[in-house]
C-alpha cells in the first residue's frame, strides 16, 4: 500500500468515526461532543464534519448542534433489507396492528444483532425499549431468536459461545438453553420471547423467507406478558410472516402449503 493510498484509508476512517459518534442515545452533538466520542482532535473534527454538513450527510441546528442529515436517509433507503423489504411488509405489518392492537416488530440481521426496520405501536400497547434503527443482541428478543436460529452453524456457535448480555432476571444467558431454545424454533416456526428485554413483555416472532428460501427477516408482536396468550397471537404472527415472504417470492414447499 502507497503513502497516499494509506492516508486515504485513515481519512475514510476518520469521517466513519465522526458518522459512528451517533447513535440512539446520542442522536443531537455538539462539534465537542463529537471530536470526543470519535477520538479525533478539535481541529481534524471541525473539518470532517463541515465536508459532511456540506454533502449532506449531517444537519446543523440553528443551536449549533448537528444531526445525521437526509442524504444518509435517502442512501439507506436504497439497501435491499431498508426500503423494498418494508415496502413488501407494511401492508401485512399494520393488517396484523388491526387485528391485535398490539406492538408489531419487523426486524433483519446484522451480524450477531437484530435491527429493527419497522414498529408499529398502538397507544395501549405494552411499552418496549424499541424503536426504528435501533439493535439488540440477538438472543435476547423473539425476532432476534427467530433470525439466529436459521442463520448459519457459524453464526449460531459465535452467539452461543460469546457473552450473552443480561436485560432481566429472564434473558437466556446459559449457552446451552440458548441452543435448546433455537432447536425449539426451528422445529415449530416460531420463537418466544418472555420477559427477556423487559419484565412486563412477551414477544412471538416468525421468520420471513425471500424467494430462494433464505430467511432475510422477522416479524414479531410483542404484548404484556401478564395475561398473554400465546397459542392465540402465534397464528397471527405466522400469516403475517408467510404473506410478507409470498410478497418477496418465496413459495412454501408443496407439502407445507396448508399454512
Amino acid at each position: 500500500m502507497t503513502g497516499r493510498e494509506s492516508a486515504a484509508g485513515s481519512a475514510s476512517g476518520r469521517l466513519l468515526a465522526v458518522l459512528a459518534a451517533f447513535d440512539h442515545e446520542h442522536p443531537a452533538l455538539s462539534l465537542t461532543d463529537i471530536a470526543r466520542r470519535a477520538g479525533l482532535s478539535l481541529s481534524t473534527a471541525h473539518r470532517l464534519v463541515a465536508a459532511l454538513t456540506a454533502w449532506g450527510a449531517l444537519e446543523r441546528d440553528p443551536g449549533g448542534v448537528y444531526h445525521v442529515g437526509l442524504r444518509l436517509w435517502e442512501l439507506a433507503a436504497l439497501a435491499p433489507r431498508g426500503l423494498a423489504l418494508r415496502q413488501a411488509a407494511l401492508p401485512f405489518l399494520e393488517d396484523l396492528y388491526e387485528a391485535t392492537h398490539e406492538n408489531v416488530q419487523l426486524a433483519v440481521r446484522d451480524g450477531a444483532e437484530v435491527v429493527y426496520t419497522e414498529w408499529i405501536s398502538g397507544r395501549s400497547a405494552v411499552g418496549v425499549r424499541i424503536q426504528v434503527g435501533a439493535r439488540w443482541p440477538l438472543h435476547a428478543t423473539g425476532v432476534g431468536l427467530a433470525l439466529l436460529a436459521h442463520a448459519a452453524p457459524g453464526v449460531q456457535d459465535a452467539c452461543c459461545d460469546g457473552p450473552l448480555a443480561a436485560f432481566t432476571p429472564y434473558t437466556i444467558t446459559d449457552p446451552a438453553l440458548l441452543r435448546r431454545t433455537l432447536a425449539e424454533v426451528r422445529r415449530t416456526g416460531v420463537a418466544v420471547s418472555s420477559r427477556q428485554v423487559t419484565e412486563d413483555a412477551l414477544s412471538v416472532a416468525a421468520p420471513v423467507r425471500a424467494a430462494d428460501g433464505s430467511v432475510v427477516a422477522a416479524v414479531s408482536l410483542v404484548v404484556p406478558w401478564a395475561g398473554a396468550r400465546v397459542p392465540a397471537l402465534i397464528p397471527a404472527v405466522r400469516v403475517a410472516a408467510r404473506g410478507i415472504s409470498r410478497a418477496l417470492g418465496w413459495r412454501p414447499p408443496p407439502t407445507d402449503r396448508a399454512g
